[in-house]
């Protein structure tokens, strides 16, 4: 492959595990960011940029002279800031605002899904009180009640309460309503060109804020992989039954789909069944995937940028194991503390194995502060998940802020976790 200058979009964890990745692939010559964070900066050359402003972004672009962008976040992308790349004819990893109403709509999402024949659970899309009431008396408890548009992974209600059910959907303009998929939560990211797709190795998120999967969710407290007790060919079922066709169906609607395809399954006693689509990386669980990656991020991304995947090899990963433990601000998720000042990274980052990726920091002069609600996450391999369990919580116990929450059993015994069925 050519040598590829890059420029990733975005400020939080993804985005430094994206930009950490590339700047360890040899034909990847320069790594760029914008606006990134502190922990970015470590790896990638920082610039100021709005990353909602599509041409701000291709302006940044053409004046860096990159080869690839890579736009983490999915507002930017709903937001259409890789057409405004794509019009510049620079390269972009990440799919036109068209395509990425997959994420920004969940009823179109659905829609797209139902057409495709993809396996999916029952649903309503509702627009007032009394067809959210109807819809929750069709499916039945437990009741799932989802933000028809974007709220930062946060927007879903999973309760036995019909009240607290009809008031999240109250408080939404559009809401859609879905009958209750029973089974473990699994993330598989599909990279995609239009027409052809990789499967990456799948991984397990942790979304509600407290241990044994209880509280509010919130946009992942930690994630690991592998997933030694999900069936073994499960990213190919996943690409057969799920991504392909919705490939096809997003080309015959005339908006294919370039970018990351997030498939978030539940492995029911009926076969995987998709609970919703991401149009990018997922935050954390992409980060211990990329750990293990064992081929190229740079030379899988920039062939799927200009529709030429199938001319690389698929993806191949280690024999390894990596976790992912999120440490949190004050008050999160429904708030968070800012200035906060965080001491320990720098050892945690020393241990063998690890790394620490920055999602909420800034600095205040010479200090490391939190900016966020998931201020950083501590990753680290292993040879087995035990050990990259026990590698990553040694590590995070190194690092202290004032109000830091974290959980203590990502990826603990039973690592067949079902986080939807622990109901508030």
């Amino acid at each position: 492959m050519n040598a590829v200058k890059t420029l990733v979009i975005g400020t939080g964890g993804r985005e430094h595990a994206l930009a950490l990745a590339l700047s360890q692939d040899p034909s990847v010559t320069e790594v760029h960011a914008a606006p990134g964070n502190p922990g970015i900066a470590a790896v990638a050359t920082l610039h100021e940029v709005d990353p909602m402003s599509g041409s701000s972004v291709a302006d940044l672009a053409v004046a860096l002279g990159v080869d690839l962008v890579v736009v983490g976040p999915e507002a930017p992308l709903v937001a259409g800031v890789a057409d405004a790349v794509r019009d510049q004819g620079i390269a972009v990893f990440g799919p036109s605002g068209a395509a990425a109403r997959l994420e920004g709509s969940k009823a179109f999402s659905k829609g797209v899904m139902e057409a495709a024949g993809v396996p999916t659970a029952g649903s309503r899309t509702c627009t007032t009180p009394d067809e959210v009431a109807a819809a929750l008396d069709e499916f039945g408890a437990p009741y799932v009640v989802k933000d028809d548009a974007l709220a930062a992974g946060k927007g879903v209600v999973v309760t036995r309460d019909r009240d607290e059910a009809l008031a999240h959907a109250a408080g939404c303009d559009r809401v859609v309503v879905e009958e209750f998929l029973d089974g473990p939560e699994v993330s598989v990211f599909a990279i995609c060109d239009g027409t052809t797709a990789y499967a990456l190795q799948p991984a397990q998120d942790f979304k509600r804020i407290f241990d044994g999967g209880r509280g509010p969710n919130t946009g992942g407290m930690g994630s690991y992989t592998p997933l030694a007790w999900a069936q073994p060919d499960l990213a190919a079922v996943t690409l057969e039954q799920v991504v392909r066709p919705t490939l096809a169906e997003m080309g015959d609607r005339g908006t294919p789909f370039v970018g990351c395809l997030y498939v978030g399954l539940a492995l029911t006693d009926k076969g995987p069944r998709v609970i919703e689509f991401n149009v990018r990386f997922g935050d954390p669980d992409i980060q211990p995937v990329l750990a293990v990656l064992d081929s190229p991020l740079g030379e899988l991304l920039a062939a799927a940028a200009v529709g030429r995947l199938s001319h690389v090899p698929a993806p191949v990963f280690r024999d390894e194991a990596a976790v992912t433990v999120v440490l949190a601000s004050a008050g999160y998720p429904e708030s968070s503390s800012k200035g906060d000042v965080i001491t320990g990274a720098d050892l945690a980052e020393q241990r063998d194995g690890v790394d620490v990726i920055h999602a909420g920091t800034a600095l205040a002069g010479d200090d490391l502060v939190t900016a966020g609600g998931r201020v950083l996450a501590v990753r680290a391999v292993g040879a087995d998940v035990a050990t990259a369990r026990a590698t990553a919580y040694a590590a995070a116990d190194l690092v202290t802020f004032p109000g830091m929450q974290r959980r203590s059993d990502i990826a603990a015994e039973p690592l067949g976790v079902v986080e939807g069925a622990s109901l508030r």
